[in-house]
């Protein structure tokens, strides 16, 4: 089976700070890691080969320090890393970064499963995966958090959505997007540290796809959204009073009878 994971290196959020004068993120405030939760993708990708077999390609598009995240993915598990990196992706939104994913998995073929992470904590949108699924017109199931049966032709997964639960089986090849609750994300051994930093991370240029894709269709000019700026809500102010045990049963008691003298809860038929 071959796996496609996608990887993205992201801020470290704990620590980046933002300009709230041009209202974007100080990428260069803080220090940069994997996604979190394409770790828990990397990590199911692992599991699904220890039980049947299989290769693990991890596909990341970003600036050439984005090879430091591909070799960690290889640490992890992962047999090799592939990076889209060329100024001409740069600046690219869900749409543009998916349709860039998505031709470069082409070239990839073939393939039996991507696996992403739910969303990327410095968008919080949760589009890339769907919508790469989409531009490769294959069919995907979205906030997987358990991995119930796999072969090397379907797959079936637990997935939650809103207040419901759903069981759901899948013809490979498809796309999954996976959630924290799904696995714990295992620590790379020093030795598989060591030996990734030897590894050859390939990079695709747009040269690689100039074919295909056009100027127009990638980076800034392919993205028909743009983020204008980033407002940080203030502080909610602190709101509260200390009570007693007494005065809070006091309290309570107080507000039982006068919900009962209003007649609120039916406090004054006979059978109450």
């Amino acid at each position: 089976m071959r796996i496609i994971v996608l990887i993205k290196q992201v801020p470290e959020m704990d620590r980046v700070e933002f300009d709230s004068e041009k209202g974007v993120i100080d990428r260069k405030s803080a220090g940069v890691e994997i996604n979190p939760f394409d770790l828990n993708a990397l990590e199911t990708a692992v599991q699904i080969k220890e039980k049947i077999g299989g290769e693990i390609i991890a596909l990341s598009m970003g600036p050439p320090r984005a090879d430091k995240t591909l070799r960690e993915a290889v640490a992890r598990g992962a047999d090799r890393g592939i990076l889209l990196s060329d100024g001409k992706f740069a600046g690219a939104d869900t749409r543009a970064t998916s349709f860039t994913l998505a031709h470069a998995i082409k070239k990839l073929a073939p393939f039996d499963l991507v696996i992403a992470g739910e969303m990327t904590v410095d968008g919080d949108t949760a589009q890339v995966g769907p919508q790469t699924a989409e531009y490769l017109d294959i069919p995907h199931v979205a906030y997987v958090t358990a991995l119930d049966e796999v072969d090397t032709s379907s797959l079936t997964v637990t997935c939650n959505i809103w207040e419901g639960s759903y069981r759901k089986r899948m013809h490979l090849p498809g796309l999954i997007t996976v959630t924290k609750d799904i696995n714990f994300p295992r620590l790379p051994e020093l030795r598989a540290k060591m030996k990734a930093r030897e590894v050859q991370i390939s990079r695709w240029e747009y040269a690689a796809f100039s074919d295909i894709l056009k100027p127009e269709q990638i980076g800034l000019k392919g993205s028909p959204t743009q983020v204008k700026k980033i407002t940080i809500p203030p502080p909610p102010e602190r709101r509260g009073q200390m009570f007693s045990e007494e005065e809070l049963e006091a309290a309570l008691s107080a507000v039982e009878n006068n919900i009962r003298e209003k007649r609120l809860t039916g406090g004054n038929r006979e059978n109450d």
